[in-house]
């Protein structure tokens, strides 16, 4: 359940990340909270998720999964380079979450 609850912690990060840019600095009440509460669940959840979840391990894959669904986001929704070397460091970036998760011992 743990792992569950860090992996939705996780795509509400992406939702926040890439809320914030339509926040427009929070001058935009709607995408402002929606952003927020995005925010305080992945929180919220995180918290939850690092009593079973080594905290390392945890907060190394929500930021990455935070940090890959960004960089996606960001190419698809506001045209952002995807050039090959920008895309190899995301798959490390990958390779390091799914390294994270078949080593832990929780």
């Amino acid at each position: 359940m743990a792992w569950t609850l860090l992996l939705i912690a996780g795509v509400l990060e992406i939702g926040f990340v890439v809320g914030m840019k339509y926040t427009e600095g929070w001058t935009r009440l709607w995408p402002s909270i929606i952003t927020a509460s995005c925010m305080i669940i992945s929180f919220l959840l995180l918290s939850i998720a690092i009593k079973k979840i080594p905290l390392g391990t945890a907060y190394a894959i929500w930021t990455g999964i935070g940090a890959v669904g960004g960089f996606i986001f960001a190419i698809i929704l506001f045209g952002e380079v995807a050039s090959f070397e920008r895309v190899l460091f995301l798959i490390l970036i990958v390779a390091g979450i799914t390294g994270l998760k078949l080593t832990s011992k929780a």
